[in-house]
Order: structure tokens, then sequence, then C-alpha cells
């Protein structure tokens, strides 16, 4: 007897979905670096939740969630 699993697959996240989180993740990280862009001494926390905002919204695009509001805003 063979053993079988049912396995549940996420929906594939779409071209335009992929697209407009790299540009957030992109718009995310332009305006992080441009706050800290003139400034001679950068807290690790800041630059932390700068990194934290990136990952969250790269991590829930692969799992079809949408973040309104990144952490560090």
């Amino acid at each position: 007897m063979t053993e079988t699993q049912d396995v549940i697959t996420a929906p594939e996240p779409t071209k335009a979905m992929n697209e407009a989180v790299i540009e957030e993740a992109v718009r995310l990280i332009d305006g992080g670096l441009n706050d800290l862009l003139h400034r001679e001494l950068v807290s690790t926390d800041e630059v932390s939740d700068l990194l934290l905002d990136v990952r969250m919204l790269l991590t829930a695009a692969e799992g079809g969630v949408r973040v309104d509001e990144p952490v560090g805003a």
C-alpha cells in the first residue's frame, strides 16, 4: 500500500502584485535612506527598523498579505 499526503498550496502571486511589492520596498528604502542621508550619526534601531520594514513587506507578499503601514512608520 502506498502512502499519500494532501498538499494545499497557496495561489501563486501575480506579476503585478510582485512588481507592486518591489516598488513599495524600493520606495521604503529610498525614503529611509533620504532621511538618513544628511546625518552624521544613525542609531542601529533606525537601521533595524528600516530593514525589518522591508523584510515584512517582502515576506508578507509571499503569503499574499497586504501590509498598509510599516513598523517604523
